[in-house]
């Protein structure tokens, strides 16, 4: 029987690596597979002592993440936080700065749930870096109409440069 285009099996999807100094990780974006349009879900495996992405702040689309194996820190702005198999953590838009770091002996494993709404800012505290992203319709990273990071300390005024 055919399967729905709706339907996807993460056993069927490719593992995009990314491997940038602390920075390392395995993704499937299962979300985008399935055709989601405003709920995103990719299941990540990170090896330990690693983490996926900067600490970073979210002010437009929530983020959620589902602890699937393997044991993680947990990074909101200044607190860290032990979290293992069965932990559900939300991470609604415009609050603390995350990152989730793998620890112990095997690799970290979980769930990113996201909202896709089209247009985000998001916030580096560690780099005093935002990034300005503005998506497809389709949703494909690939496609998007802006991915760009400015560095805070070089923000000019609203008219700067207008004749």
């Amino acid at each position: 029987m055919a399967r729905h285009k709706h339907i996807v099996n993460v056993g069927e999807l490719e593992w995009t690596v990314t491997d940038h100094g602390r920075f390392a990780s395995e993704r499937k974006r299962l979300g985008l597979a399935a055709g989601g349009v405003a709920l995103g879900c990719s299941v990540f495996r990170v090896p330990p002592g690693k983490t996926a992405f900067p600490a970073h702040r979210h002010h437009a689309n929530e983020e959620a993440l589902y602890v699937l194996a393997g044991q993680g820190l947990l990074r909101l702005d200044d607190a860290e936080f032990p979290v293992g198999p069965g932990d559900y953590v939300a991470l609604p838009a415009g609050g603390a700065a995350h990152q989730l770091r793998a620890m112990g002996e095997r690799e970290l494993e979980y769930l990113c749930l996201s909202t896709l709404l089209p247009v985000e800012v998001v916030e580096y505290p560690d780099s005093g870096k935002l990034g300005a992203i503005v998506s497809d319709p389709s949703g494909d990273p690939a496609r998007r109409r802006a991915f760009e990071f400015y560095k805070r300390d070089s923000a000019v005024g609203y008219y700067e440069g207008e004749e």
